[in-house]
């Protein structure tokens, strides 16, 4: 791992409640199998955890590329390429999800 801090640091307590908000949802979820709930309303629950974290994977991405591929194409143009094609494999995994 380099010595160069990852870009969510500044924001890093945001993404751990966001990701805590996210880990109380799924153990709803888990409380509302478990009660017998109404399909739908599961299903409606599992749609709000997805957007939640399809969110946190767009805020990453987003200081990812403003971070990370930024201090690596100002490294070299090697490292810069090595980063866009490790977030464009990234973006492809979030896509297919």
């Amino acid at each position: 791992m380099d010595e160069h801090q990852h870009g969510y640091i500044g924001r890093k307590d945001d993404y751990l409640r966001r990701l805590k908000r996210i880990e109380g949802q799924a153990r709803g979820l888990q409380r509302m199998v478990e009660e017998d709930t109404y399909c739908i309303d599961i299903l409606t629950q599992v749609s709000a955890m997805t957007k939640a974290l399809q969110a946190v994977s767009l805020g990453l991405l987003e200081e990812h590329m403003a971070h990370c591929v930024v201090h690596a194409a100002q490294e070299s143009d090697e490292a810069g390429k090595a980063k866009v094609d490790e977030a464009m494999a990234a973006i492809t995994r979030l896509v297919k999800s």
